[in-house]
C-alpha cells in the first residue's frame, strides 16, 4: 500500500508566532518556507509523495512550484488539516503519516522509521521533546489531539503504534530557545543560512 506524507502547512507569513520577541516578520516567514521545504524534501529525497495541507494560497503555490502537490486546508486548526489530509490518504487507498513542517533536523533515515513500521500496515508515534507529537501515521483514521501532551492522547487513539524517538523527530521550532538548540548542531547549521 503507498504512503502519502501529510505535511500541514500554516502560512508563511503568519506563522512561527512565537517567535516573535528574536526574529521579525519577514525573518520568520523566510524561516517557515525554508522548514517546509527541508521537511518535504526530506520526504521526497527517500521516494515519498509529501502532500501539503495549507488554507494559504502563498503555501498552495509554492508546494505546486517545488513539485509537491497540496489539498485545501478547512481552516480549523491542525487537528482538521491533518484528518483532511487522511480522509484524501484513505480515499486513495493509501497509509499515512502526519509530519510536521518544523523540523530541522529531520533526515532521510529518521523518514524511513516512520514509513517502515507503516509500510508493513502497522502504527507509528514519534513524539516531540516537549511531550507532543511530531509525527503519527497509520492505515486507519485516528482522531487527533495535538497541542500540548499529544503524545499520550494519541498513544491512547491509535492500534499499538511503534514508538520513534530519534533526535530528527525530537525538536521542533517552537520558541527562540529551539532554534538556539538547531543551529548549535551539525545537523542544523543550514538555518544561518535561512535566516540571512
Amino acid at each position: 500500500m503507498p504512503i502519502v506524507v501529510i505535511i500541514p502547512v500554516k502560512s508563511f507569513r503568519l506563522g512561527n508566532q512565537r517567535l516573535a520577541d528574536a526574529l521579525d516578520q519577514q525573518t520568520r516567514a523566510r524561516l517557515g518556507k525554508a522548514l517546509a521545504d527541508h521537511v518535504a524534501a526530506t520526504v521526497s529525497s527517500v521516494g515519498l509523495v509529501p502532500l501539503v495541507v495549507t488554507a494559504d494560497p502563498e503555501v498552495a503555490e509554492w508546494s505546486t512550484r517545488a513539485g509537491f502537490p497540496s489539498l485545501a486546508d478547512p481552516a480549523q486548526g491542525l487537528d482538521a488539516a491533518a484528518s483532511t489530509g487522511v480522509q484524501w490518504a484513505l480515499h486513495t487507498r493509501s497509509s499515512w503519516i502526519v509530519l510536521h513542517s518544523d523540523l530541522p533536523l529531520v533526515g532521510p533515515s529518521d523518514i524511513e522509521a516512520l514509513a517502515g513500521p507503516v509500510g508493513e500496515g502497522g502504527s507509528v508515534i514519534a513524539p516531540s521533546a516537549d511531550g507532543g507529537t511530531s509525527a503519527i501515521g497509520s492505515e486507519a483514521a485516528v482522531r487527533f489531539s495535538f497541542g500540548a501532551s499529544s503524545f499520550h492522547r494519541h498513544l491512547l487513539r491509535i492500534t499499538t503504534p511503534r514508538v520513534v524517538a530519534r533526535t530528527g523527530l525530537l525538536l521542533d521550532i517552537d520558541s527562540p530557545r529551539d532554534l538556539a538548540a538547531a543551529m548549535a548542531t551539525g545537523r542544523g547549521a543550514w538555518l544561518e543560512e535561512a535566516l540571512r
